[in-house]
C-alpha cells in the first residue's frame, strides 16, 4: 500500500494543470521515474513504507515542511519559487535593461547599476564579453538589427558600440544624461533621446551625426517607425513629435490640447507604421496616425472603483502609464499602469476589451510577435502571460526575489529573458502545451 502511494504521490506533472500543482512550493530537483528495473519495485516500496505521509500532511498544510531557509530575507510576498533555466549573476546590483542578439537569438546584453554591461549566452549564461569603460549605471543597452553591433548607454551620457565577432570597442560619444536609446531596424544607425531635449542619430561605426532640437526638456522616449524613415519621440512637457531622419525635420508636433498634459513615458507603433500609441504620466493612451499627425482617439483609465475615497484619489494621482504596445494579429492595443491595471483596447471599436489586474505595478509589456497574447512583468517579481481575446492569466512564472525592471521576449515567443532588483537576470521557458 505504501509502495501505490509513494508511486501516487510521485507522478511527474503533465498537462495544463501542471503549472497550479506546483503552487507555492519549490521545486528542488524534478526526478525522472524511468520504468523500474528488476528487483528495484520492491526496494522503492520498502522505502517509500519508511515515510508516513498521513501524519506529515497533517501535521504540515500545504507542505509547508518543504520550504527552505531560502525563504528568509525575501520580501513579502516573493516566495522562493524559480522557475528560470539559467541565471546570469554577474552583475553586483540592480540590472536595468536587457536586450536579446536579433539575429540568431542565442546572446543576451545586459546592463546594470554597478556601471556594467555583459554580453552573455542564453543557453548556460556564460559571459562572452564585459562592455567595460562605463562610469555610470548602463541603462540602455541592444544590438544591431543583424547582431554585427552591440551599442551600451550610461545614465550620464557615455554611449559606446562594440562588434560582437571581435568583442572590440569600435566607437564611442558623450552626449547629455542618457533617457532612451535605439538601433535603427535595417541600418547600422543609432538613436538617442537626452535630458536636455535633444535626439541624437549616428552612422556606426564612422559616427557620422545628426541632431534633433526638441522643446527645453527631457526627450523621455522614443521608437523609429518601421519605415526607418521617421521616428516619434516624447517629451516631458507633454508633448510628441514625428521628426523625418533624412532631413532633420519636424513633420509632426502634437502639443497644448492636442498633447498629454504631464511627461510621455512610453512610445509604440503598429507593424506598418501607421499607428502610433503614446503613453503619459497623466494615465491617458492616445493614438494617433502617422500619417497626419492627429490624435484618432484617447483611452482614459476610469478609476478601479466607483466610489473614490480620499486616499483612493491620491493612490490615482500617482498612476501612470508604463507601458504599451499593438497586437500584430487583431486590431489590439495593451497598455499597462503603474497601479496594476492591464488594459486590453479594442482599436476597431475603440473601447476597453478588457482589464487584467496585478497586485503590483506593471514594469513593461510585450505581445508576442504572432499571437494575441501579451506578457507583462511587474513589481511583484513575476512575468505573467495573458491572452487578449479572453482577458485571461495563461500562465506565471516566477524566480526573482525583487521586482523585475525589464524583460524581452525571443522570436518564437519560447524564451523570456528577465533584469531584476535582485542583481539577477533570469532565462525562463515558456513553451506551450497549446502550440
Amino acid at each position: 500500500r505504501g509502495g501505490a502511494q509513494g508511486q501516487a504521490g510521485m507522478e511527474p506533472a503533465e498537462g495544463p494543470g501542471a503549472l497550479d500543482f506546483h503552487g507555492d512550493e519549490e521545486i528542488i530537483e524534478v526526478v525522472e521515474l524511468g520504468p523500474p528495473g528488476p528487483g528495484e519495485t520492491d526496494d522503492l516500496a520498502a522505502e517509500v513504507e519508511d515515510v508516513d505521509f498521513e501524519d506529515e500532511g497533517a501535521e504540515e498544510p500545504d507542505g509547508e515542511a518543504w520550504e527552505t531557509e531560502d525563504d528568509e530575507g525575501l520580501e513579502d510576498g516573493m516566495e522562493a519559487q524559480d522557475d528560470s533555466e539559467v541565471t546570469f549573476s554577474l552583475h553586483s546590483a540592480s540590472v536595468f535593461c536587457v536586450s536579446l542578439d536579433p539575429k540568431t537569438n542565442t546572446l543576451a546584453v545586459t546592463g546594470g547599476e554597478d556601471d556594467k554591461a555583459f554580453v552573455w549566452h542564453l543557453s548556460d549564461g556564460e559571459l562572452l564579453f564585459e562592455c567595460s569603460g562605463h562610469k555610470d549605471s548602463v541603462t540602455c543597452a541592444g544590438f544591431s538589427y543583424d547582431s554585427v553591433f552591440v551599442a551600451t548607454g550610461d545614465m550620464s551620457g557615455l554611449i559606446k558600440v562594440w562588434r560582437v565577432e571581435t568583442k572590440e570597442e569600435v566607437w564611442s560619444f558623450e552626449v547629455g544624461d542618457l533617457e532612451w536609446m535605439e538601433w535603427h531596424p535595417q541600418a547600422h544607425v543609432l538613436l538617442a533621446g537626452t535630458a536636455d531635449g535633444n535626439s541624437w542619430m549616428w552612422k556606426i561605426p564612422s559616427g557620422d551625426c545628426k541632431t534633433f532640437q526638441g522643446p527645453a526638456c527631457p526627450a523621455t522616449c522614443g521608437k523609429i517607425l518601421p519605415d526607418g524613415k521617421r521616428a516619434v519621440v516624447g517629451y516631458e512637457d507633454g508633448t510628441m513629435r514625428i521628426w523625418d531622419l533624412k532631413q532633420g525635420t519636424s513633420l509632426h508636433v502634437l502639443k497644448g490640447q492636442d498633447g498629454h498634459q504631464d511627461p510621455l513615458t512610453c512610445v509604440a507603433s503598429n507593424q506598418d507604421g501607421s499607428l502610433i500609441l503614446t503613453g503619459s504620466v497623466d494615465c491617458h493612451a492616445k493614438l494617433i496616425n502617422s500619417a497626419t499627425g492627429k490624435a484618432v482617439c484617447v483611452f482614459k483609465m476610469e478609476s478601479v472603483t466607483p466610489k473614490a475615497t480620499a486616499s483612493e484619489g491620491e493612490e490615482a494621482e500617482s498612476n501612470s502609464v508604463e507601458s504599451l504596445g499593438f497586437c500584430n494579429v487583431m486590431p489590439l492595443a495593451a497598455v499597462g499602469y503603474l497601479d496594476g491595471t492591464l488594459a486590453i483596447y479594442d482599436l476597431t471599436t475603440q473601447s476597453l476589451r478588457h482589464k487584467c489586474q496585478h497586485e503590483s505595478g506593471i514594469v513593461q509589456l510585450l505581445w508576442e510577435e504572432n499571437s494575441a497574447v501579451v506578457y507583462t512583468c511587474s513589481l511583484d517579481g513575476a512575468v505573467r502571460l495573458w491572452d487578449a481575446r479572453s482577458g485571461k492569466m495563461i500562465s506565471e512564472y516566477r524566480g526573482h526575489s525583487a521586482e523585475i525592471l525589464d524583460f524581452t521576449v525571443n522570436k518564437d515567443a519560447s524564451i523570456v529573458v528577465t533584469t531584476s532588483g535582485d542583481h539577477q537576470a533570469k532565462v525562463f521557458c515558456v513553451q506551450r502545451p497549446d502550440r
